[in-house]
């Protein structure tokens, strides 16, 4: 029989009044939900160490005084360690020592879910078992009957309705009781199959050899028990760490072993999902067979190749039209009167002081960082949609829909609803990149956000295009808008196979029941992520901020004589091979880190027009070619992010290598596509 040591006095809980729990569950469970619940608002969101995995950890105050530092792990299927989610949960539970463990598992999907379980029952940490969306069964016919799994368990089962925050007190309450007494914590784990128990007894033997005892474990604080079943698993990194820390003439024996018992791992496995059949046969009445479940019926349409597609578009196309209808008018209103109103109250506090204060204050503080709450009413409308799809249970089935589109870059089909929307805005499409698991996916699919064209690029195109091309200006505006989302697909495929050599990541996801969506939880979800980027791309914002109003205004206060008006001459060699032979041009384009906007703005100033742009697109038409003009075009889509949208690369990637890597890939695309059209455009004579 495979056993694990019982929780030791360090496991035990040193504070009965601080307790720390950790929340463990296979994605879609509803851990979250549970979280949110009994968190609130006393939640901090930030990244994993050195990790681009979220980490979210929180408080909860009990009636009696007791306080729960509940920290929510990553979703996983299995302690295995296939990904980096499963390896941050596995290493927090082994090296951490909660005071125990809530695994919450999906009542409708019991059986799946289980396997975490098992996995879960084999350390020497108390565990609870949250029994969610046990309503979502009843509706599919699904009836589990809590005390009787409790029983076959061992350990406490408490069913909740997490979205309506039904039993969830309950299942803190059972956590605490099992932190405090874990004497009496005697869960019934899964057996190795007979054939492996002599094998699997000689390499825990083995591992107990004087130099590698409990002491010189400390290291890695992994329960012995539970290494020796690992290594008959064929865990990778337990492997490699074993084989690292053994002396090498008893790793000999443990290889030798390992490689005559090959096979092992098809009866640790086998084990448990005899142990997990015994579970279900005692506990779970499943409906009659051929019965079509309400999810059946609607995954008919949602994941059929066309009827899904075109649901998916319809539904983008909403949260589309809800960024364009609701949230950009109130952004644009938030940038004119509310900006407007503190540059007036700026005016009047500062009236007595130098210009250059002012233009500190006004330009850099409430322009600059001001532009950060323009942003805010895209971020709500997005994550309220995103929140929403997800809570629903229909983000996974639109993502699958479109996998097949998003593997000829490398991605999967998660990727597509951040870029899609994109358009509106690029700060919210790479922070809905956190929807996706895999590291190297979502860093691709950060790298490729801001490639697609948003709303203040578009806004630009369609300010100067009617200019520049007449009664032509349509149709060029399309045919960039298609040319951009090509590079996009391009680019896709070479940073795939030159930075993650051509890797694919497999696609698999749960498609879990649908159900009511709960208002809380999607509004936490909104809370808790644009806080987040208020807090951390703001900072970058406000330093940014100040270094280009610096550079628009020193040494004299005059943009014709500053910083950037300098750096802009220099460019122009550059900018000639593009057409671009007048700095202002460039100049203009170089603000438009700042905000896309401002390269209308840049130019209304630079070319004498000020705020009433009169006449402007038709001045700057005038001094270009058609070549040129063009390149212009496709030079302002591909060119770099805006400061906001660099910020946020920062901070979810973690990394300013990648954030560089960015910004650099964009510049050498945009740069690039400017000098071919540019040059082709004069060769035959436009």
């Amino acid at each position: 029989m495979t056993h694990c040591d019982t929780p030791s006095d360090a496991a035990q809980a040193k504070d009965p009044s601080n307790l720390t729990i950790a929340l463990v569950g296979q994605p879609n469970v509803g851990k979250s939900t549970v979280f949110n619940m009994l968190t609130g608002l006393s939640q901090h969101v930030g990244n994993w160490p050195g990790k681009t995995v979220e980490q979210k950890t929180g408080t909860f105050r009990r009636g009696d005084g007791t306080t729960l530092n509940l920290v929510d792990l990553p979703g996983a299927y299995s302690l295995t360690a296939n990904s980096e989610e499963e390896r941050i949960a596995r290493d927090y539970l082994i090296h951490e020592r909660p005071d125990a463990v809530i695994a919450v598992v999906n009542a409708a999907a019991l059986e799946r879910n289980l396997y975490l379980v098992a996995e879960l029952l084999l350390l020497p940490l108390p565990l609870v078992l949250g029994l969610n969306m046990t309503d979502v069964a009843e509706q599919h016919g699904i009836r589990v009957e809590p005390h009787v799994l409790a029983a076959a368990l061992g350990v406490p089962v408490i069913p909740i309705v997490a979205t309506r925050n039904h039993g969830v007190a309950e299942l803190a309450d059972a956590a605490v009781a099992v932190a405090l007494d874990p004497a009496r914590y005697s869960p019934v784990r899964p057996t190795i199959r007979p054939d492996h128990e002599p094998v699997l007894a000689a390499i825990r033997a083995l591992l107990e050899v004087p130099g590698t005892s409990e002491g010189a474990w400390h290291l890695a604080a992994y329960p012995l028990d539970w290494v020796a079943l690992k290594l008959l698993e064929g865990d990778a990194e337990i492997t490699a760490l074993v084989k690292a820390t053994l002396p090498e003439v008893i790793w000999t024996r443990i290889h030798t072993l390992l490689m005559q018992h090959e096979d092992a791992y098809l009866d640790i496995a086998g084990g448990r999902y005899e142990w997990i059949g015994r579970m279900m046969r005692a506990a779970v009445t499943r409906p009659k067979a051929g019965a079509v479940s309400v999810t059946e019926r609607l995954d008919r349409i949602a994941t059929h190749p066309l009827a899904g597609l075109a649901l998916l578009l319809g539904i983008l196309g909403l949260a589309f039209w809800l960024t364009f209808a609701v949230a950009t008018p109130i952004a644009s209103w938030l940038a004119a009167q509310v900006l407007g109103a503190l540059d007036a109250v700026a005016a009047a506090v500062l009236s007595w002081a130098p210009a250059w204060l002012f233009g500190l204050v006004s330009d850099g503080l409430i322009h600059g960082v001001g532009t950060v709450f323009t942003f805010l009413p895209i971020l709500v409308i997005f994550f309220a949609v995103l929140g929403a799809l997800e809570d629903v249970g229909y983000l996974a089935r639109g993502a699958y829909v479109m996998d097949r589109f998003m593997h000829l870059m490398g991605l999967h089909g998660k990727s597509f609803m951040p870029l899609f929307l994109g358009f509106g805005c690029n700060v919210p499409a790479v922070l809905g990149s956190r929807i996706i698991e895999d590291r190297r996916a979502r860093l691709l699919t950060i790298l490729l956000a801001p490639l697609v064209p948003c709303t203040a690029r578009l806004a630009v195109i369609a300010f100067l295009a009617p200019a520049f091309f007449g009664s032509q200006a349509a149709l060029v505006s399309w045919a960039l808008i298609a040319a951009n989302l090509l590079v996009l697909a391009i680019a896709g495929i070479a940073v795939n196979k030159l930075a993650f050599h051509g890797e694919h990541t497999a696609f698999i996801m749960e498609l879990p029941l649908y159900h009511v969506p709960n208002g809380r939880t999607v509004g936490l979800y909104v809370w808790n992520n644009t806080v987040s980027f208020v807090r951390k791309a703001g900072s970058l914002i406000l330093i940014a901020s100040m270094v280009v109003w610096a550079l628009s205004s020193l040494p004299s206060g005059d943009v014709n004589r500053s910083i950037l008006a300098f750096i802009g001459r220099l460019l122009e060699p550059a900018g000639r091979l593009m057409g671009l032979g007048d700095w202002r041009v460039i100049v203009a384009l170089l603000t438009s880190f700042f905000a896309k906007e401002n390269t209308i703005a840049t130019l209304g100033i630079l070319f004498g027009t000020g705020e009433a742009r009169i006449g402007l697109a038709a001045m700057v038409a005038a001094a270009l070619t058609p070549a040129a003009r063009l390149a212009l075009l496709i030079f302002q889509l591909l060119f770099i992010p805006c400061l906001a949208t660099t910020a946020t690369i920062k901070q979810e990637t973690g990394s300013w290598r990648w954030m560089a890597a960015s910004l650099v890939m964009l510049l050498g695309l945009s740069f690039g596509a400017g000098v071919a059209v540019y040059q082709v455009g004069r060769l035959v004579g436009w």
